[in-house]
């Protein structure tokens, strides 16, 4: 059985850019928040400390080389990095990503998913709500915006590193709603200009009202929802549905506080089984692998923190989403790992103090089991 594709968001935050610096104090980078987290409870793994690769600087070619190999390991097959386009031609964060594109290194797969929101200075309020400042804004200008944004997507495209299904350029888009789809109709008919089959569209789901039909008649080949569970399925507020799902959510900061610990505090032993429904089988979606989810660094005691996130916890989640996809055709063997480096969400794959290469090898284990050892 031929293994699946498993692209993994790939968060380009770790040098120090100017905008940061202005935004945030100068020097800052997704390592800022990492290096002064502390514990919120006890058993709370903060902070978290990177270990074979340290506080790296992606500025450095041969950390991209190890983070590839690493990868390589465990059986991910590209980085999918995440792509800032505000629009008029303003990017942030590229200038790893170009660097990779123009020396051809690290020979590994690769491709694009546009973070097309706007940035904000967020504070996290005590009933897990959000105030906001805005930075930079996501904008979407018109054609000229569109001609000179594909034209930066096409010299991608034809990279032969760049993952592409059945022959044609994998794009993900963060907030598939809010993109107009004259960009999408655009993007398509421009990329078989170039002399590719078409593209392949993927939009994220992360807000309850983002529904799957909506999308595809937009124009996405598949979606992938957000994935992470808040109200367990098999308890009694579970079993009401959106109902059950709001009392329980308003109900966690009464819980929070005579138990003293964080509101948004999940199980990942509970949980990992609810990462995979029964809407992961439908051959338009692809499943999510989620290694672990710590919020607390960049949120504290208001961010979602789901505890003894554990390799053997994540293989079993990872053998449950070989499943979903048996069964699909050749463009539904597909993954998305989230995340190989959000270290401020407490979302990665990289070695650390407390697991070492667990994730790392949890991932190769179960594709081992389940398809046979390469």
């Amino acid at each position: 059985m031929k293994r699946p594709e498993i692209i993994a968001l790939y968060l380009p935050q770790f040098h120090p850019i100017p905008e940061n610096d202005e935004w945030w104090g100068k020097g800052f980078t997704e390592w800022t928040n990492v290096k002064k987290s502390k514990p919120l409870f006890k058993g709370h793994d903060q902070p978290r400390v990177p270990t074979e690769l340290g506080y790296y600087d992606l500025r450095d070619p041969e950390i991209r080389q190890k983070q590839a190999d690493l990868a390589r390991l465990a059986g991910v097959t590209s980085f999918c990095y995440w792509h800032y386009w505000f629009g008029n031609g303003k990017r942030l964060m590229a200038d790893i990503y170009d660097e990779v594109l123009a020396s051809g290194k690290p020979d590994f797969g690769f491709c694009l998913g546009w973070a097309n929101h706007s940035w904000y200075s967020k504070t996290w309020n005590k009933d897990g709500t959000t105030s906001n400042n805005l930075l930079i804004g996501q904008e979407y200008p018109g054609i000229e915006d569109e001609k000179m944004h594909f034209e930066l997507l096409l010299s991608s495209f034809k990279d032969p590193r760049y993952t592409k299904i059945n022959g044609k350029p994998f794009f993900l888009i963060y907030d598939p709603v809010s993109v107009p789809k004259e960009y999408l109709d655009n993007f398509r008919k421009w990329t078989k200009e170039a002399g590719f089959p078409d593209l392949y569209l993927v939009g994220e789901i992360t807000r309850s009202n983002y529904i799957k039909p909506m999308l595809r008649e937009k124009g996405f080949d598949a979606v992938v929802y957000q994935g992470l569970n808040y109200t367990r399925h098999d308890t009694l507020l579970g079993k009401m549905g959106k109902i059950g799902h709001y009392i329980d959510y308003k109900l966690k900061p009464v819980k929070s506080f005579f138990t003293k610990k964080p509101a948004f505090l999940y199980d990942y032993r509970s949980y990992y089984k609810e990462f995979v429904s029964k809407r992961d089988y439908e051959n338009d979606v692809i499943p999510q692998l989620f290694t672990q989810w710590d919020h607390s660094p960049r949120s504290g005691a208001n961010g979602v923190i789901y505890w003894h996130a554990e390799p053997e916890y994540f293989k079993k989640h990872c053998l449950m989403a070989f499943d979903a996809i048996k069964d699909k055709p050749a463009d539904g063997q597909v993954l998305i790992l989230k995340s190989w480096n959000e270290w401020g969400e407490g979302n990665y794959m990289e070695p650390d103090k407390t697991h070492g290469r667990g994730f790392i090898n949890a991932l190769h284990e179960a594709l081992d089991e389940y398809y046979g050892k390469e």
